[in-house]
């Protein structure tokens, strides 16, 4: 069956509850050892969104969600770059991930009920809690979501964007126009040509999107979010183990940054430090890597080649990259955010 008719039969089982439940189970068999026995991992990522799935100037593939799939290949392999990314869009990203053409996504995907219960999915973590937003042209002088009523408004068709916006413009009684484009990229040049007031997604998307602008100064990013959007990556269902891997890999980046095990500091550690915690992260007692099929040392490999969750929060859309965020709800839990690294014991 080629991959097009793949794909139509996926995108007509959309929103079928259980439809894809068998065959997801089935076809999963075993995800790490057809990823052994093919020699990489396949991930599929966004198109191009600064800050978590973008290509740079060498070609090379950057992001908080990449550096997520290359944390799992590096866990495997022990070599993040033994991966192939496939770019998805939104009318596609599901679908991938449903026929088997990619081990998990990782692209700025929300995590729902309908998308956990009714798409043969699961959703491992949370790598990345934000929340919808608005962006409009600073000359429009509008400082609320509210001072948007009787506007035009962008959206892309097939998220979660598209409900939220019709949620909280019923439920404040404002008036607006919706503009639905198939892809993130449409809208986005609509609205930056002036075919509508304002453009709605997920905050760190608008902050990612208003960089690629000729003049990113004529814009603003409304200060309210109208929405929760825990974004995280997908697998299949169906293979436990293979959830677990990717679950863990951001939780051993959440333990390192918690301990304080950094990509300079993680050679020197495994052969000095006898902080239990630490040793049992790094692979130096116990045996924790066995239970998913990896070698004991999966997080020190993770951690070597990629960093903790603070450093590749901070070079991909912190403060001190291009998109400038703060941690916010991403800070660890010991720091007031979301964050909350689970033991590994």
């Amino acid at each position: 069956m080629s991959k097009t008719i793949r794909y139509r039969l996926g995108a007509l089982a959309l929103g079928l509850a259980g439809l894809f439940a068998g065959p997801a189970e089935a076809q999963n068999a075993n995800v790490l050892e057809r990823a052994k026995q093919r020699g990489y991992l396949t991930c599929g990522i966004h198109t191009g969104l600064p800050g978590f799935g973008y290509q740079d100037d060498q070609q090379q593939w950057r992001g908080l969600d990449v550096d997520l799939c290359r944390a799992v290949a590096a866990a495997i392999f022990d070599d993040p770059t033994k991966i192939r990314f496939v770019q998805t869009t939104t009318q596609t990203r599901f679908i991938v991930v449903q026929t088997g053409d990619v081990d998990m996504l990782s692209r700025n995907a929300t995590y729902t009920m309908a998308r956990d219960t009714a798409m043969g999915m699961a959703w491992p973590v949370i790598n990345f809690f934000d929340g919808q937003g608005f962006m409009v042209r600073r000359a429009l002088n509008v400082a609320t979501v509210k001072g948007l009523s009787g506007a035009t408004i962008c959206v892309t068709q097939g998220t979660t964007t598209e409900l939220n916006l019709a949620d909280y413009f019923r439920a404040n009684n404002l008036r607006y126009e919706v503009v639905s484009f198939k892809t993130n990229e449409e809208g986005v040049k609509a609205f930056e040509a002036g075919r509508c007031d304002s453009f709605t997604t997920d905050s760190s998307g608008l902050a990612a999107e208003r960089l690629k602008f000729a003049n990113p100064n004529d814009f603003v990013i409304l200060p309210e979010l109208i929405s929760r959007e825990p974004l995280g990556p997908a697998v299949r269902r169906g293979d436990e183990n293979f959830s677990a891997i990717v679950r863990w890999a951001h939780y051993a980046m959440l333990n390192a940054e918690d301990l304080g095990v950094t990509r300079a500091n993680v050679e020197e550690l495994a052969k000095t430090t006898q902080n239990p915690e630490i040793r049992r992260l790094l692979g130096l007692d116990g045996k924790y890597g066995e239970g998913m099929g990896l070698g004991n040392d999966w997080a020190y490999r993770i951690i070597r080649h990629i960093g903790n969750y603070g450093e590749a929060f901070e070079r991909n859309v912190g403060a001190g990259s291009r998109l400038g965020l703060p941690r916010g709800l991403n800070a660890l839990w010991s720091k007031g955010g979301q964050q909350y690294p689970y033991p590994i014991r």
